[in-house]
């Protein structure tokens, strides 16, 4: 008789390495003593590799020399090769300490996705090889960033993938928590590049961290942060260089007292749209949106000005990798309807404050304006949620944005 449970008795935790962390034959033999470690401290362990160091990078670019169509299919069969040479080389490493291990691709782990190649959307995980291997005490090793479209093809998920494969495998093993591993060892203040004073944080809601992740802050995949929620998965981000204790990211705890702000985050990868001379007359910015959106780019900030002789002025920022696509849908769309010329500016950045605290005080918007005005930095667009005021400036006054009002608000290490 088998007396296997079906779910171990252990506490599964799953642990993310990014490419970073296995960038080397060394990193990687220090990642296995840490799985291992896990493992003799009482828990399942299930692991997510990304590619090694810049192997993706190096991947991209042969495609570029080699071609200059690059069919999208075929980018994912490329591309997903980066993370199997990692999961191979870590099950060896953890073979030579004596910790039994076996890889598996995206689809040997059942991760079924959409058919859309290049940044599929995880639509099922059946999980069923990876149990098995748990309940013969072996640690799965799972390459991220990747699964098999329910047409029977290669995908991969797109910019975070691997942390997004993290959480979903996190979710569909019910383990305790997820632990994305990184080169840094949490999520700050602010960049410490730009405010050496930013402090790591300790804790974050799923909110905070979403809203960080949204505008800027790369230690997160946003897809991976909104999966988390979602499914009510623990995050905890953690340095594989230093194994120290990180940022925890969970539910918001209603007993304790938020803070004002929590973080300044900045983002210079958006590009500003301004389409003037728009009539003013329903279902013209429905129709620039849709056709933005039928080309699946990704809107950020809207402005209309108030009209003035039957024509108003409509701005938004876009991810600048889609500003050429994006001024063409609005020229085509300028010469329907008899607007003026279209407008692109590449020069901008977007400084955001995040904090929960913010739903509950007043006040923060006017010191956020006051600051950058005594710093001389004009504001062209602003954008607010609950817990997040976001401003577009120059892009090269970002930086020191970011410092003033990390500052300001008193964010930096005691």
């Amino acid at each position: 008789m088998d007396n296997r449970a079906s779910h171990p008795p252990h506490p599964l935790v799953v642990q993310k390495y990014g490419g970073t962390s296995v960038g080397d034959t060394s990193r990687i033999r220090a990642v296995a003593d840490h799985v291992a470690r896990t493992r003799q401290n009482g828990n399942h362990v299930v692991v997510v590799v990304s590619a090694m160091g810049k192997a993706t990078d190096d991947l991209i670019r042969l495609a570029t020399e080699t071609s200059s169509v690059r069919p999208p299919r075929e980018m994912d069969m490329l591309l997903t090769s980066g993370e199997r040479v990692s999961m191979a080389l870590l099950c060896m490493a953890l073979a030579d300490l004596g910790v039994p291990a076996v890889s598996f691709t995206g689809s040997q782990a059942g991760i079924i996705t959409d058919t859309t190649h290049t940044r599929a959307k995880i639509v099922t995980i059946k999980g069923d090889r990876l149990r098995a291997a748990i309940d013969d005490g072996q640690i799965p090793v799972v390459a991220g960033f990747q699964g098999v479209s329910t047409q029977h093809d290669v995908t991969t998920l797109g910019r975070g993938g691997s942390d997004t494969t993290a959480v979903a495998l996190a979710s569909a093993l019910d383990a305790k928590v997820c632990e994305i591993y990184t080169d840094v060892p949490g999520v700050f203040s602010a960049d410490p590049r730009i405010v050496p004073d930013a402090a790591k944080l300790k804790r974050l809601s799923f909110e905070e961290m979403l809203e960080i992740a949204a505008t800027g802050g790369r230690v997160l995949a946003l897809r991976s942060v909104e999966f988390a929620r979602n499914h009510g998965i623990p995050l905890q981000v953690r340095s594989s260089f230093t194994w120290e204790p990180g940022t925890t990211i969970d539910e918001e705890d209603p007993s304790m007292e938020q803070p004002l702000v929590t973080a300044v985050t900045h983002d210079m990868s958006e590009a500003k749209v301004t389409l003037p001379g728009v009539p003013d007359t329903p279902g013209i910015a429905a129709r620039l949106f849709r056709a933005l959106a039928d080309n699946a780019i990704n809107v950020d900030m809207i402005v209309q000005n108030s009209s003035l002789h039957g024509t108003t002025d409509i701005s938004f920022t876009v991810p600048e990798d889609d500003l050429a696509t994006s001024l063409q849908i609005t020229r085509s769309l300028a010469n329907e309807i008899g607007a003026q010329t279209p407008q692109a500016d590449s020069n901008i950045a977007k400084v955001s404050l995040i904090g929960a605290g913010m739903k509950s005080h007043p006040g923060i918007s006017a010191t956020t304006f006051e600051v950058l005005a005594a710093s001389n930095i004009n504001i062209e667009m602003i954008s607010t949620s609950p817990i997040r005021l976001s401003c577009v400036i120059r892009r090269d006054q970002a930086e020191s944005a970011v410092a003033v009002l990390h500052k300001a608000f008193n964010l930096g290490e005691a």
